[in-house]
């Protein structure tokens, strides 16, 4: 079975964000640019998750400090591909 990623991102009215990444139709909150979890635009409650797992901000930089090279969604193809060298 192949396994399928997508990621989402809702805004509610009352101004909550929260990031989901898909893992074969199982929502999870994940994001690897910041917080997953901002409740209500109030980015000092923020709350941050990798594939459903809640850390401390401290615990999530050191996750994000420890990744090497280029994320599975970012190719660094985009932005060489329309230079001229």
């Amino acid at each position: 079975m192949k396994e399928t990623l997508e990621t989402q991102k809702l805004v509610q009215t009352d101004g909550t964000v929260a990031h989901y990444v898909r893992i074969n139709g199982v929502n999870k909150m994940h994001n690897w640019d910041g917080a997953a979890l901002i409740p209500q635009g109030n980015k000092r409650q923020a709350e941050y998750y990798l594939f459903g797992i809640k850390y401390t901000k401290d615990q999530w930089l050191e996750f994000k400090k420890n990744v090497n090279g280029v994320p599975f969604y970012k190719t660094a193809a985009g932005k060489a591909a329309g230079a001229r060298v």
